[in-house]
């Protein structure tokens, strides 16, 4: 990124930052914690302890980060190397993003850019104008991406109150600040496990590794009274619903199941898992000692903060989480697709020099999409 645009993006960011400190908060057990930043054009700073809130808005203020992070770990020296820190217990965080949903809108909204020679075009896999295929992939997240990913959030909330007993109260739901959502669930029965339970943890959300007998399948003699039924909890009872349809289907469907064997009835079970199964990244919730974009911070991948959704039906991302000000900037705009913020649409521009309100300026040289004219 050039000087000028790093120049404006790190101006845009420490106005937010001014104006917008109510937003950030020192999570639980501050001094526990593990604190790491980046600068634009610059590598990651890490294992950084801070005491509170105080200290937190301090390092913002000196640094002007493009991104802020915080670990879910707590430690008994956080600012040691990561093999000294003495690891105490971790909160559980789910990442859910709408690139692991295989969406067929993807390909509508998502812009390659060619590294040999900049060109900017809508999805392909070779550029159109050197035939260079080192191209760096840029997505502008739509609607239904949003609304795809909210559905996951909900399956995964009904998993872990219903089925692992944890409190809707100790379940946070925050907006990444690019294309998805991060469920935090804290003072759990899960604080204390590590990396191979929480694997463990990961399969059973995911519904994956699951295997016929545990739904009523047998290689010999099977029992058609052993399948599950619409009224079990947990997997059993979605798997009733989904497979079977209706109650009264359940029988006819039992023995079609039955005359197809054991070999088919693994086949609808992978088939299920992909339906029913939450889909989170596996490796987002395993990792004990990750470090997290921080609440409240801005996410350098679009300009749009990182938020608590205190109404995730309701919530809108590129309204709710779209903090900058208006104040027009000329900028070169090279974006061959429309995308909505704060209610107002922009795009396409094809290397077009346009006034845009700060918000949208950010977001497209947050995306490679412009520079400042």
């Amino acid at each position: 990124m050039n000087e000028i645009d790093t120049k404006f993006l790190e101006d845009s960011f420490k106005k937010y930052y001014f104006n917008h400190f109510d937003l950030i908060s020192s999570p639980e057990h501050t001094s526990e914690r593990e604190f790491g930043y980046q600068k634009f054009n610059s590598g990651m700073f890490r294992h950084i302890s801070l005491k509170d809130e105080k200290e937190l808005h301090l390092l913002f203020m000196q640094n002007i980060p493009s991104d802020v992070y915080c670990s879910n770990a707590y430690y008994s020296f956080p600012n040691s190397p990561m093999n000294e820190k003495d690891w105490k217990e971790a909160d559980l965080i789910f990442d859910i993003d709408a690139k692991d949903l295989n969406l067929s809108c993807r390909k509508n909204h998502t812009i390659s850019i060619c590294n040999e020679c900049n060109e900017v075009s809508k999805d392909v896999n070779q550029c159109v104008k050197c035939n260079s295929t080192k191209l760096e992939k840029k997505s502008l997240p739509c609607k239904n991406c949003i609304d795809a990913s909210k559905i996951e959030v909900n399956k995964l909330s009904n998993v872990l109150i219903d089925d692992l007993g944890i409190d809707k109260e100790n379940i946070y739901v925050y907006f990444s600040g690019n294309e998805g959502f991060h469920v935090y669930v804290f003072n759990s029965q899960f604080q204390k496990i590590g990396s191979k339970e929480r694997s463990e943890l990961v399969d059973y959300i995911m519904f994956r590794g699951a295997i016929p007998e545990t739904f009523g399948m047998k290689k010999f003699k099977p029992n058609r009274s052993s399948f599950p039924d619409f009224n079990q909890k947990g997997w059993n009872g979605r798997f009733s619903k989904q497979v079977f349809g209706s109650k009264s289907k359940r029988s006819k469907i039992i023995s079609e199941l039955l005359n197809n064997g054991y070999s088919s009835f693994q086949k609808i079970l992978d088939d299920v898992s992909e339906n029913i199964g939450v889909k989170i990244d596996p490796n987002v919730t395993m990792d004990i000692h990750r470090i997290f974009r921080l609440p409240g911070s801005i996410n350098s991948k679009s300009g749009l903060t990182k938020i608590l959704c205190t109404n995730l039906t309701k919530f809108d991302p590129y309204t709710d989480a779209c903090f900058l000000n208006d104040d027009s900037v000329e900028v070169l705009a090279n974006c061959p697709i429309e995308f909505k913020l704060k209610n107002k649409k922009f795009g396409p521009y094809i290397n077009e020099k346009i006034s845009l309100p700060t918000y949208a300026a950010v977001y497209l040289i947050c995306k490679k999409l412009a520079t400042i004219a």
